[in-house]
Formats: C-alpha cells, structure tokens, sequence
C-alpha cells in the first residue's frame, strides 16, 4: 500500500510539472497563433500518459537504481576494501590503488547516460532531422563514452587533490580547438550533448559517488571536492562527440 500511495504522488508531483507548459501552449496556441488546438483528446491523452510515465519512472528509480548506487559507491570507495585489494597499507594508499573506483565510475557514467531519457529524445530527433545521417544508437554511445571518461577522470580529481578549474579549463581549451575544426552541422548538436546528460538518471548517481568519494578520502572536504564531478561528466559529452562529427568525416572521405 506504501508503494502505490507512493507511485501515486510522483505521478501527481509529474502531472503538476508538466501541467505549467501544456498550459503555456494551448494559451500561445489560442492567443498567439490564434488557431484553434488540434487533437485535443489525443494531446490530453498524450499528458497524461506523459505523467504516469514519469511518476513510475521517477518510482522505479528511487526503489531500485538510486539505493544500488548509493551502496556500490559506499563499499568501492571504503578506504579498508582499498587497502585489501591494492594489499597496501590504509594510510599510504595512492591514486593507483582506486582502479576498481575508476573502473565502477566509468561503468556507472556509460550505463546511466545510455538509460537517460533526454538523450533518447534528442538523439532520435537528431536523427529524424539529419535525414538518418547522425544515428541514434552513434550519438548515444558517443555521448555515454564522454561521460563515462569524464566521471572516471572526476573521480580520479578528487582522489589526487587536484583543482577541479585546472580540468575545465583544460577541457574546454580542447572543445574550442576541436569546435573550429568539426564539421558546423555537429557542433551545436555536440554542445547541446552536455546538457541532456546531467538529468534524472545521470545527475543523483554521479553526485552520490562524488560525494561518498570525498567522504572516505582523509584530508577530502565534501563540498570542496565532492562537487565539480557533474560538471566534468557534462563536459567530456562535447569533445566525444565533436570527434564522432570528426570520424564520420574522415570516415566519408576514406
């Protein structure tokens, strides 16, 4: 009974967060264009389906892939799991000792980006838009290698103490050179990518890592070091797939 009061109020919580823009445009759609709505019965339907779909989306999240994060980011970064893999002391741990967090970062930032539900959209509607010239299945796996790169050099970030303004800076140094020489009908597509991965799967999953990574780390501040891991992972998106744009060139013209 907890469970369907539960599924319950996130579908109501969905339908009130997209009630506002059904409203904005039917009041553009009648004051604006002043036209009258077409398929209004099949556009009602369509809202609601759109906020059950959420609601149990968002329930299905909560019960099961927010918890199994959580407890898989607790246990890899404990420090004692490291010390016992790496078979080094706990207090003389090093960067290379965390190999299994690296490798759970990338695998969490490959898996999650491919389930996120914004990036499908926008993926099939690129490809719907290109004339089926950007696949849907090549973006999304571009997107997901980008951030499952950058959750992993995040995570590594925080491990080492580094500055997180020396990595942006970095990265969007790269983006600028790469930007001038990819094909112009990728770029707006590749910068767009950054956005649609910090969502609903990505986002909670990626922090919730950072933050319990910092948490077990001695010297480590939460807020100092926890944050910043989002926006690498949102960043790396834009340079893999500027490069997808730049080897499908090279690949058209091979």
């Amino acid at each position: 009974m907890d469970l369907i009061l539960e599924s319950l109020a996130f579908v109501w919580n969905s339908a009130e967060d997209v009630a506002p823009i059904v409203f904005f445009l039917f009041l553009f759609q009648l004051f604006v264009l002043r036209e009258r709505i077409p398929n209004v019965g099949q556009i009602l339907v369509g809202f609601v389906f759109v906020a059950v779909g959420l609601g149990l989306f968002l329930v299905g999240l909560d019960q099961t892939l927010f918890p199994l994060g959580r407890l898989m980011a607790q246990q890899l970064t404990d420090p004692g799991f490291i010390a016992e893999v790496s078979g080094h002391v706990r207090d003389a741990l090093v960067w290379q000792d965390f190999y299994w967090v690296y490798l759970f970062a990338a695998s969490m930032g490959f898996a999650t980006t491919l389930a996120e539900p914004a990036l499908m959209a926008v993926a099939m509607k690129a490809n719907a838009v290109s004339g089926g010239a950007i696949g849907v299945w090549g973006l999304r796996v571009a997107v997901a290698t980008g951030v499952s790169v950058g959750v992993a050099l995040g995570c590594y970030r925080i491990i080492s103490g580094l500055p997180l303004q020396y990595f942006i800076a970095a990265g969007y140094l790269v983006v600028i050179v790469q930007t001038a020489m990819a094909p112009k009908m990728i770029v707006p597509l590749a910068y767009d990518s950054g956005g649609v991965t910090t969502s609903t799967v990505t986002v909670p999953l990626i922090a919730a890592l950072g933050l319990g990574l910092a948490e077990s780390i001695p010297g480590r501040s939460p807020l100092l070091d926890g944050f910043g891991l989002v926006a690498i992972a949102a960043l790396f998106p834009i340079i893999s797939v500027l490069a997808y744009g730049q080897f499908a060139v090279l690949r058209g013209k091979k």
